[in-house]
Formats: C-alpha cells, sequence, structure tokens
C-alpha cells in the first residue's frame, strides 16, 4: 500500500509537471517557483546546451510552454509563424498565423498565452488569433486596431493576452475602445472601457482576482490604469509619461500593492484600499527606471536593472513596502537586461549578450557564474523561461536550450 501510495504521488507530480503552462514571464511575474534543485554556479563556459534551432525568423518574444511542448512564433517573409517543439528540441509543427511587424525591430513581440486548450497570439500588427492547442486550427480572430477604432502603439502590438474567466484582454487604445474583453471562445466583445484614451504601450495587463473587487491593472501610454474586471469601469488612474510611450513591464502585485516600473518616470507604488477600488501613491522610485527588461519580487524586495534616473545604467534592489534602494550597483561588468528569478538566483539577460547567475540577496549584487549568448541574431531583448531545470533563450532567429539543474 505504501509503495502503490508514492507511486500515485509520483505520478500526480509528473503529471502536473508536465501538464504546467508557462506564458509571458512564467505567470507575467518573473518568478518560476517550482524551479528547485537548481546549479549554483555553472562552468566557465556556460551550462550545458541541450539543443538549438536557428531557424525561428525574426522577433523578440519569448517562449510558451504548455502539455509538454514548447511554442514560440517569428517573422518569416513578412508572415508570422507558429513553432511548436517537443521537450527535445524537434519540430513538431509551423503553421503561419498572419502578417507581421516590419516596421523596425522586425519581427514578433507578444509571447502566446496557452489556456484551456487554446492558444492565443497577438501580431504586431494588431491581430489576436485564438487556435485549437490540439489542432493549431484558427478558433477565432479580430484585429484589434482597425475593428475597435485602435492606435499604432510606438513599435507595433506587443502585449501577451490576458485571460481569465470567460474573458480576454486587449488594448485597442482607440478612444472609445481603449481597452477591450473579449469572449475567449467566440471572440466576441463582451465590455470595451474608455479608460484615459491613452495609446497602447506595450504593456501586457495584470489580473488581481482575489480583491473584493477584483481588477485589471495596465499601463498605457500615459497613465497606470485599474480596471474593474468584471466591467471595465475605470476606478483609477495615475499619471505615468515617457518620451516614446512605452512601457512593456507588467505591473507586480502583492498584499495591497501594485508595483509600476517603466522608463522616464521610474518606479511608482500603489497601496489599494476599499477592496481594489481606490489606491493612492505610497512612494516613488526615479531611479529603477527600464521600459521592458521587468523586475521580480522576492521576499520584501524588488530586484531589476535601471538607468538610474536618466543616470548611470545599473542593477538595483530595493525595499518593496518603503522604495528604499538596497543596492545600486553599477560596477559588475554586467549590462543591464531582462531578470527572471528561480531557487533563490536571479537569471539576469544582459542587452549586451550575457547570461549570469546572481544570489537574490538585497544587500549586494554579486555575479557568481557568467557566459555568453553567441547563437542568433539581433537584439538580446527577449525574456528567458526555465521549465523542468532547463533555461530556454530566444535571440532573434535562434532559440536555445541549456540545462540548468
Amino acid at each position: 500500500m505504501k509503495n502503490l501510495t508514492l507511486t500515485a504521488l509520483t505520478l500526480l507530480i509528473f503529471s502536473t509537471q508536465i501538464n504546467a503552462q508557462i506564458g509571458w514571464r512564467n505567470d507575467r511575474t518573473g518568478i518560476f517557483a517550482n524551479e528547485t534543485g537548481l546549479l549554483m554556479s555553472w562552468p566557465e563556459n556556460g551550462p550545458e546546451m541541450l539543443w538549438y534551432f536557428e531557424n525561428l525568423g525574426d522577433g523578440h518574444s519569448g517562449v510558451a510552454i504548455s502539455n509538454g511542448k514548447i511554442y514560440a512564433t517569428g517573422l518569416l517573409d513578412g508572415n508570422g509563424y507558429l513553432f511548436v517543439f517537443d521537450l527535445n528540441g524537434s519540430l513538431l509543427n509551423r503553421i503561419q498565423y498572419g502578417v507581421e511587424w516590419t516596421h523596425g525591430y522586425n519581427g514578433t513581440r507578444a509571447t502566446p498565452t496557452i489556456t484551456g486548450g487554446k492558444i492565443y497570439i497577438m501580431s504586431g500588427m494588431g491581430e489576436l488569433i485564438c487556435l485549437n492547442e490540439q489542432t493549431l486550427e484558427v478558433v477565432w480572430r479580430r484585429n484589434i486596431r482597425t475593428e475597435f477604432g485602435g492606435r499604432w502603439p510606438n513599435g507595433g502590438f506587443s502585449e501577451s493576452p490576458l485571460v481569465f474567466g470567460n474573458k480576454v484582454i486587449a488594448t485597442p487604445g482607440g478612444e472609445e475602445h481603449n481597452i477591450i474583453a473579449l469572449n475567449k471562445n467566440t471572440g466576441e466583445l463582451i465590455w470595451s472601457s474608455q479608460a484615459k484614451g491613452d495609446q497602447p504601450a506595450h504593456c501586457s495587463p495584470l489580473y488581481v482576482g482575489h480583491l473584493e473587487t477584483p481588477l485589471i491593472v495596465t499601463l498605457t501610454g500615459e497613465h497606470i490604469v485599474g480596471l474593474e474586471a468584471s466591467t471595465g469601469n475605470l476606478l483609477w488612474a495615475f499619471p505615468n509619461r515617457n518620451t516614446h510611450t512605452i512601457h512593456g513591464n507588467t505591473p507586480i502585485y502583492a498584499n495591497g500593492m501594485i508595483l509600476a516600473t517603466t522608463s522616464g518616470q521610474g518606479s511608482t507604488m500603489l497601496r489599494l484600499s476599499d477592496g481594489g477600488r481606490q489606491a493612492e501613491v505610497a512612494w516613488t522610485l526615479p531611479e529603477l527606471d527600464n521600459s521592458i527588461s521587468g523586475v521580480v519580487k522576492v521576499g520584501n524586495y524588488v530586484f531589476g536593472a535601471g538607468a538610474g534616473g536618466r543616470g548611470q545604467r545599473a542593477w538595483f534592489s530595493v525595499n518593496w513596502e518603503t522604495g528604499e534602494l538596497q543596492f545600486r550597483e553599477a560596477e559588475s561588468g554586467l549590462a543591464v537586461g531582462v531578470v527572471i528569478y528561480a531557487d533563490g538566483m536571479l537569471f539576469c539577460y544582459s542587452d549586451r549578450g550575457d547570461m549570469a547567475l546572481v544570489p537574490a540577496t538585497p544587500q549586494k549584487f554579486e555575479v557568481v557564474s557568467r557566459f555568453r549568448i553567441e547563437k542568433g541574431t539581433d537584439q538580446h531583448l527577449a525574456h528567458p523561461a526555465i521549465y523542468q531545470g532547463v533555461l530556454y533563450v530566444r535571440r532573434g532567429n535562434t532559440l536555445m536550450a541549456f540545462r540548468v539543474r
């Protein structure tokens, strides 16, 4: 009986891992909490590369993982393609889903969202496409720019679709249809919000579901906005501007507080009240200033990179409650870039092409291992992912898999 129980438990854990779903920054937080037993340092030349694939086409989107398959998008000959791999890197399928962005920093932007047997893709041209996960056939598609009076973001549409309940959320950025909720199964409009009428700003929205009033929080061209998730009613908004209206970081929520980080204005912490229906500014920090690289909350601290309030680019640690700087490290030799977290460590992917391993300690920034991402094309902008002890790094036309457990 004991052996049967252990076997059943093992099968349950294995099944849970296989069926795990990873999307934009895992669950939008950049925290890969299920990844344990990882290497605390790497060999001099980096962890073992298990496989790579060099024909993705142009793109800056990350990978999604669902039911033991890896999904990535890329631009080839002006069209967007969805690639499907098994966990060994074998290409299982490739389908074209429509025209993609070719107007500077060419390629795919948004990471697919996979849930409930469906795949949701946002193209840089504003096409929101729903596919059947098993057959890859189109279930429905809507162009949120042309159908809802949307406006071009600076650099194309980049938000990874937010799916919860029966809704999928998107930001056309029109004056009337600023943020919309569509039926996730049919694509029909459920509600439309005028919000503040701003243009889209690349932000993938956040859903905060356990409050008395569940919220959608996102950054539009000039504001941080909080909407009632069930109706789209605007509950609160705070000015949040920068020169290029690019706010690519999903806000972070914890313990009644929401952190919005972007370039220009830096970081703004909001404190919620009245069940989420009201908010006030708790603190601001211009130094923690980045537009697309993300930050992570580990314990009571936030880690990420910034331009130092348009000064010296550096890595930062900040107290979540107070906004007090814990460290500002610009002398490590590691350029700023994307950060994710797993098993006590920060995985820092610099915009110069270095992948570094750094303990998530608020007192100091100490690189224990680093290696160069040599393969691939163009910029080092895509956000990495970790799944079952494997680190996935996308650079332009190449997807790489490294063993980090």
